[in-house]
């Protein structure tokens, strides 16, 4: 067997299962497999292998789910890719094989059920890596922050449960003022080298990650900046996307041995570790741009948000948006939450009229990080907070944040019943970073650190007692 070309990356993993993902290679008159073994740390016996094939239509890439698994428990896994002239092999025969495993092993941890236990997370979002004709310019650059998150989640007390990528992941449109890349090879080009780089590579084959798109993995400020020719680039960039990054993460729901389908019902999605839920929303490829009905999210998704921000009894309920909800920019780009600002109203107002406590809204997209808080003139209750994160790694083309970028000034929104208003709880980071948030009993602790994990800023953000929501009419 041989190294996979790109992964594994641990995808979704609750109390029992897991998915993983990895790729091979093409090979010329030859079917190829991806495989994989696991066993308990501590184990001397493997698991029978489990096998999915490989083809060109998703780019000679697989994910593999395992099910059936102890929780709050570490695994450690072989895996690799294979060829054989058979022409159609069944899979239950594959595993007979005299396959000569990889020697490389890793570890995962399926989650916790235990509900007000401390819980870590890393978040973060944007990270540059030039392509120049097909190449990665500096790619060590790109990659060098994910080697200090991994060295951080070997020794974080408590262990690290996610890395939560919130978009970016990929350039698309890194070199559109030059070659501007639409063909479906170049964009899949470009996700196979972000994803193969060491230190990401090892941090994703350990750490269960989440991700979502923003702009970049299309086009900058899609769909605003769309153009009727677009139409293939955004086939094609949203079918790479499907591949890397939505295949093995809960957008898609499979049964056991099924293969992701090529299109999710919808990117949008939600994860629960004990009492901290996740909802992560799509904030980029359902909006409407019509001036009768202007929204970030399409009906059905913010339907989805408001049931769950209502209805679920989560203790902290952690909100996912590409896009900052606020504070907003002084840059008029049309792109944010500012420019939408009739839905954003009915979101806060939901979270105000219900008493729902503990949401925090986590995004990205800036080019910096900070930590805010959200209140209401006249609702001294209503507390909403908001973690940003972002670059893990900038362009040297592209502008820090600072918090002069921001408006804070002036109302975020006023309504009859009074006024939404804005406090900073940190300052703004403005340069590469990432979050590591610890959720605790009675507050967040959000721990900014560098490329090279050193520590640059942390705040303690206050969790209160969850109190019963009003009866919901979502």
């Amino acid at each position: 067997m041989l190294k996979p070309t790109v992964g594994p990356i641990v995808g979704h993993t609750t109390f029992h299962d897991t998915r993983l993902f990895l790729r091979g290679a093409p090979v010329t008159n030859a079917r190829a497999f991806a495989g994989l073994r696991y066993r308990r740390t501590g184990d001397t016996d493997w698991s029978q292998g489990h096998f999915a094939e490989l083809t060109a239509a998703r780019d000679m890439s697989a994910v593999i789910a395992l099910h059936g698994l102890a929780s709050d428990t570490e695994y450690e896994y072989q895996a690799g890719w294979f060829n054989t002239r058979d022409t159609r092999p069944a899979l239950e025969t594959l595993d007979p094989l005299q396959l000569q495993w990889p020697l490389e092993t890793y570890r995962f941890r399926t989650a916790s059920s235990e509900p007000c236990t401390p819980r870590s997370y890393i978040v973060g979002s944007c990270r540059y890596l030039r392509m120049t004709l097909g190449i990665a310019s500096l790619p060590a650059k790109g990659d060098r922050i994910f080697a200090a998150i991994k060295r951080l989640a070997q020794t974080a007390s408590p262990p690290i449960s996610a890395l939560v990528m919130t978009g970016d992941q990929v350039y698309v449109d890194d070199m559109n003022a030059v070659v501007p890349d639409r063909d479906y090879p170049d964009i899949l080009a470009k996700y196979r080298a972000a994803f193969s780089q060491p230190h990401i590579q090892a941090l994703m084959a350990s750490l269960p990650t989440y991700m979502i798109l923003d702009d970049h993995e299309i086009e900058d400020n899609w769909p605003a900046n769309a153009s009727r020719n677009d139409s293939r680039l955004y086939h094609n960039a949203m079918a790479a996307y499907e591949i890397y990054q939505a295949s093995h993460g809960p957008a898609h729901e499979r049964g056991p041995g099924e293969q992701p389908a090529d299109q999710p019902p919808h990117y949008w999605y939600q994860f629960a570790q004990g009492d901290i839920e996740w909802f992560v929303m799509d904030t980029r490829t359902r909006r409407n741009l019509s001036a009768d009905d202007r929204r970030i999210l399409d009906a059905d998704q913010e339907h989805a948000v408001l049931k769950w921000l209502i209805n679920s009894p989560a203790r902290v309920k952690l909100l996912v948006t590409g896009v900052m909800l606020f504070p907003d920019s002084k840059s008029n780009d049309g792109d944010t939450w500012k420019a939408f600002p009739e839905q954003r109203l009915r979101i806060l107002e939901s979270i105000r009229l219900h008493k729902i406590r503990n949401v925090v809204i986590i995004s990205g997209d800036v080019h910096g990080s900070l930590s805010s808080r959200l209140r209401h003139t006249a609702d001294p209750d209503f507390e909403v907070q908001t973690i940003v994160s972002s670059p893990f790694c900038n362009s040297l083309w592209l502008p820090y944040a600072k918090a002069s970028s921001f408006i804070l000034d002036q109302p975020l929104a006023k309504t009859a019943a009074g006024d939404y208003y804005l406090e900073w709880t940190s300052k703004v980071i403005s340069q590469d970073n990432f979050a590591h948030l610890t959720v605790h009993t009675e507050y967040i602790r959000v721990e900014y650190r560098d490329p090279n994990g050193d520590y640059l800023y942390s705040a303690n953000l206050p969790l209160h007692p969850p109190q019963p929501s009003l009866p919901s009419a979502v």
